[in-house]
């Protein structure tokens, strides 16, 4: 039994989309996808006495976004200084800030030229961290073929995996009948239920990014994910 996900790389993702990685056994960065504007792709949300603020990397477009994600060049280096200020600022009070940026911190210190690369070291990283031992790779070491439910299913066969687990927005174009003729089973990740923990700054949300999660808890932000089974 092999369990795979397949999903574009975010900019320091929510505990989310790390609960999808520890649920399966190989997680595919599906980054030959095109780069979508005002997405997670580059940006995500931390929490602020004034309410949430967007972290976002400066990258650049050409055309009407007909890029892919793995072709987005980031636009400068500035933004690690001004993105890793904005964190310490607001995070500074957090029980393990001094924890988690005695690793953190060097990531916002190093020179990425693609919004690929980045995104997958913050990840990595923040996977080794949490325990996650999830083996990440990446959709270019693959073949993509035929249409959006097609490539999924092809790149299932191609990784050896007997079931896919998706994300629950997929249902709108998702063809189940697909997988089935390929032998895969197909599961929808359920994000519902999670537990709050101890958070800075107002009332609980729980959408913004895991670093939220880290600087609040440290080695015990599993206790409020599902991947602590």
């Amino acid at each position: 039994m092999k369990k795979i996900a397949i999903v574009q790389s975010n900019y320091i993702p929510w505990k989310g989309y790390f609960d999808l990685i520890g649920a399966v056994d190989e997680f595919i960065l599906y980054d030959e996808m095109q780069y979508t504007k005002r997405d997670w792709r580059n940006r995500n949300q931390i929490k602020t006495p004034q309410g949430l603020q967007w972290l976002t990397v400066p990258v650049r477009v050409k055309g009407k976004y007909e890029q892919k994600i793995r072709d987005t060049e980031i636009d400068g280096q500035g933004w690690g200084a001004t993105h890793w200020k904005s964190l310490a600022q607001n995070y500074a009070r957090a029980a393990h800030f001094e924890e988690i940026a005695e690793w953190i911190e060097p990531l916002y210190g190093q020179t990425y030229s693609h919004l690929s690369d980045l995104n997958r070291r913050f990840i990595e990283t923040i996977c080794q961290y949490l325990e996650i031992g999830t083996t990440i790779s990446d959709s270019a070491q693959y073949s993509l073929v035929g249409d959006k439910t097609e490539r999924l299913a092809d790149l299932c066969v191609q990784a050896g995996a007997t079931e896919y687990i998706s994300g629950p927005s997929a249902k709108s174009y998702v063809d189940e009948e697909v997988f089935r003729e390929r032998g895969v089973a197909l599961a929808w990740f359920d994000y519902a239920g999670y537990p709050e923990y101890p958070q800075l700054w107002g009332e609980f949300v729980h959408g913004v990014t895991v670093l939220d999660l880290l600087f609040n808890c440290g080695k015990d932000a599993r206790r409020y994910m599902r991947s602590a089974a």
